[in-house]
């Protein structure tokens, strides 16, 4: 038996399906009959649900959008829930502070109406930062140490202050549920770069889950193939990768063996199941998975200045520190698209905005600016688009006494990597930082400015959906464009 045997990786092809046919009267009682104690190797399935991985490409003149070469290949997206103020981190409002605890002086669209209060200005003072001069709060002093290399958009837009309908707005698009995220639309378009570990992947919080769940990796009506795989907090990141105990390599390759029988012997029977091809090859890929993840999540080849450097000695960083070197190595190793989420919504500072902030840079700022220059230092910067950025953002005036009401009609977020300008902010909102008013940049915009950076055609990309080629921006609707002044 070869090596890749050994390894539990079969292929329902050649011998496998000219023995199909001798298998092709086997009922579930004759095999349950037979097989009855090789069931546990069956398990393997559920290392990925119904989960299975395109096997195109991304050189793939055919894959659907495809448009010209790009630099961005993978993408890591440091997701803030909550709606972090933009007042208080990126975009400096000495208006604000001038009139600070009158009224504002017009009309504001408010979710606490009954709470709402004066203006408030920020605690934190802001200064120059970077030979670009580009001006942030003192609560991201890391951040501040890459501001040349980020793109920083000051004027964004979306269309709802509920969270859940903000979040599917800025993950697919649209409010409604159901509808596939945009880390689905890239592994549709561009496939898996490496075939032994999931193309998109989910490092979610040991907290627990951040509000609305499983929406925000969610395939949709796409192919359950491209939804996002979960890496669980702990020592067992992939459910039931382990083989149970006592499971030897021969015992499982043989259980391996049978199950490639069973499946060459069912795509005979449905040959006109495009997934099942897929899907056979997603449980190949599940025994390669059992070297593959826990090489990747084994620091040991870390040196103790990259260690020191996303914050792993540090308890108020090494958390979080620890998902962001995670996500490096996932992309290093060809991970199409990686998601780090906290639990919750952490960000949603109706009340002790101050105090909340500044625990929460403590703990997210130096990782994220250390994944920058990890992944420059390594030559990853260039094909990895970094995006950090929450639903909406906050408004100008206090909620209660301490806090801030949410806001969709202005608010920032940066960008780094993958042909997007470095050391450049975009955009603007007005003096007191309520409403984009130059620059505008919508949520289906940056959608499109995106998909445009990984050489996709935003129009192009569509799937059949409700007998209508359906695509993330539905570009008729929501008239998105392409940014070009994002772009380097």
């Amino acid at each position: 038996m070869s090596n890749e045997q050994d390894k539990g990786e079969f292929t329902a092809t050649g011998t496998h399906r000219a023995e199909a046919a001798s298998w092709a009267a086997l009922n579930r009682r004759a095999f349950l009959g037979q097989y009855a104690g090789s069931l546990g190797g069956l398990a393997l399935a559920s290392l990925l649900g119904s989960s299975s991985r395109r096997l195109w490409g991304s050189e793939d003149a055919d894959s659907p959008g495809s448009r010209r070469p790009a630099k961005a290949k993978s993408v890591i997206c440091l997701f803030q829930h909550g709606g972090p103020s933009q007042m208080d981190l990126f975009d400096p409002k000495p208006t604000l502070t001038k009139f600070h605890g009158m009224p504002y002086p017009g009309e504001l669209d408010i979710h606490f109406a009954k709470q709402a209060g004066n203006l408030l200005a920020s605690p934190f003072k802001f200064a120059p930062r970077g030979a670009s001069g580009i001006e942030l709060s003192e609560l991201l002093p890391h951040t501040a140490e890459v501001i040349d290399d980020l793109l920083l958009v000051r004027s964004m837009k979306t269309f709802t202050v509920d969270h859940e309908a903000a979040l599917r707005l800025i993950h697919n698009g649209k409010a409604q549920l159901g509808r596939p995220t945009w880390g689905s639309w890239v592994l549709y378009a561009l496939g898996s770069e490496n075939h032994d570990l999931p193309s998109y992947v989910v490092l979610g919080d040991p907290d627990g889950l951040p509000i609305d769940g499983v929406r925000n990796w969610t395939s949709g009506w796409l192919p359950a193939l491209y939804q996002g795989t979960p890496f669980l907090a702990g020592p067992s990141p992939v459910l039931n990768l382990k083989s149970p105990e006592g499971m030897t390599p021969d015992l499982r390759s043989r259980q391996m063996e049978l199950l490639a029988k069973l499946n060459a012997n069912h795509q005979l029977r449905h040959p006109e199941n495009n997934e099942l091809t897929a899907r056979i090859a997603n449980f190949e890929m599940a025994g390669r998975m059992q070297s593959a993840v826990p090489e990747v999540l084994d620091f040991a080849d870390e040196s103790e200045e990259t260690r020191q450097l996303y914050g792993l000695d540090r308890d108020a960083t090494a958390e979080y520190g620890r998902r962001c070197l995670l996500a490096r190595r996932l992309v290093e190793k060809g991970v199409r698209f990686v998601q780090v989420f906290l639990s919750g919504q952490p960000w949603d500072t109706h009340d002790k905005n101050a105090d909340k902030l500044r625990g929460l840079c403590a703990r997210t700022d130096q990782p994220s600016a250390a994944l920058v220059k990890d992944l420059k230092r390594r030559g990853l910067l260039e094909s990895t688009i970094v995006m950090w950025a929450g639903e909406f953002g906050r408004l100008p005036v206090s909620q209660g006494s301490d806090g801030r009401d949410h806001n969709g009609h202005g608010f920032s977020l940066w960008l780094a990597g993958g042909g997007f300008r470095g050391g450049y902010a975009h955009g603007a909102t007005d003096d007191f930082g309520y409403k984009a008013t130059t620059d505008v940049v919508t949520v289906h915009d940056l959608h499109a400015t995106l998909l445009e950076a990984l050489g996709l055609d935003h129009v192009r990309l569509t799937y059949p959906h409700d007998g209508r080629e359906d695509s993330l921006t539905d570009h008729e609707v929501t008239k998105a464009r392409v940014i070009r002044e994002l772009l380097a």
